[in-house]
């Protein structure tokens, strides 16, 4: 059996960067990924947004990993090429009822320590995107956008530099304790040893945790699903209205090449096994979303959304409760990263570094 200080279970980019951080700090580390490829999980199906770290309350990981993390990240791009854009982000509010919640929003913000918001009014948004209808926006300038895969083959390529080695189509199908650290049971019939074991595995992170015999909160699903726009959108900014039930609500985001895509919804599952998961998008859902988009863009051309893709989203809290905080549980020789939801992307540099700063090795 081989033997590593370090297993990180899942290559998306929290278990690409949390492997760097470790391997950069001198430790033995193998990567053990369940699929074929890096990132082909919740990091391949999301809406690849730099977010600034609005929406969280104070003090929680969350905001203060997206603040931290937004930072880390756009240097980390910038020294390794990586393809992003600081694009910039309107919220807005298409009711003047709705307009107390956008200053609270803008209140959340600078509590969190986002500190370059600004309240717009409506002809101070009309003046940045004429084909916006909204009564008020809150402008994030240090919103922007990155491509997700470029990050992870950056974030693969630095942890190999430092030593650390990748294992794919090797699922965790369990373990235990073994003295000081662990034995975990892969596929194949493959064991490896560990002195600790970083379960950053996303959808599956609930089951590995239980696999290696911790306590884990049931994690509940919801499907987000993206149309994209055929034509090009009038808008140079990300657009989002205010938050909704279990996500951001249908947003407009930008991708590299200034393609315009729309989403997620939320739809909850109710079936929690991530091997019965399905990413199909339903055309017969377009006239919904169409709907959502034209509170804000009210000249949205008929039938210009084309089915794009679906993301599945890990939650530690159902329909109706309150968004929950990201999860990270200690234990000799374990941690297990639960609920890693957005902004899971924006914040992996920084949870990166504040699992790596708590891990004794």
């Amino acid at each position: 059996m081989d033997q590593v200080q370090i297993a990180v279970i899942g290559a998306g980019v929290v278990g690409l960067a949390v492997a760097r951080e470790l391997a950069h700090r001198g430790r033995e580390v193998v990567i053990v990924e369940a699929a074929g490829a890096i990132g082909t999980g919740i990091s391949a199906r999301n809406s690849e947004v730099i977010h600034a770290g609005l929406y969280y309350p104070a003090g929680s990981l969350k905001a203060r990993l997206c603040v931290r993390g937004k930072a880390l990240l756009y240097d980390y791009c910038a020294a390794r090429h990586v393809t992003h854009r600081r694009c910039g982000k309107l919220v807005v509010a298409t009711r003047e009822a709705d307009l107390p919640r956008l200053a609270a929003l803008a209140a959340q913000g600078a509590a969190n320590g986002v500190d370059d918001l600004a309240l717009l009014d409506r002809t101070q948004l009309l003046a940045r995107e004429p084909a916006l209808r909204a009564v008020g926006g809150l402008w994030s300038p240090s919103s922007g956008i990155v491509d997700s895969h470029g990050l992870m083959t950056a974030l693969l390529a630095d942890a190999e530099a430092a030593g650390a080695v990748l294992a794919l189509a090797s699922p965790v199908h369990g373990g235990e304790r073994d003295g000081d650290g662990w034995r975990l049971r892969a596929g194949d019939g493959f064991e490896l040893g560990a002195r600790w074991v970083v379960n950053c595995a996303g959808l599956f992170a609930g089951q590995v945790a239980q696999a290696l015999g911790a306590e884990a909160p049931a994690l509940r699903f919801a499907r987000g699903h993206y149309f994209s726009l055929s034509g090009r959108a009038p808008f140079s900014h990300l657009i989002y209205p205010l938050p909704v039930d279990g996500g951001l609500g249908v947003h407009l985001t930008l991708d590299l090449g200034g393609q315009a895509r729309f989403g997620p919804d939320v739809q909850w599952l109710p079936d929690a096994d991530p091997a019965a998961l399905a990413y199909a998008v339903d055309p017969v859902l377009a006239p919904a979303f169409e709907a959502e988009v034209r509170h804000y863009w009210p000249d949205l051309p008929a039938d210009a959304l084309q089915p794009a893709y679906a993301g599945i989203r890990p939650k530690l809290g159902g329909p109706g409760e309150p968004a929950a905080d990201f999860r990270v549980d200690m234990s000799p020789g374990l941690v297990n990263l639960l609920g890693i939801e957005s902004p899971g992307l924006t914040a992996s540099l920084a949870l990166a570094e504040w699992v790596a700063q708590r891990m004794e090795v």
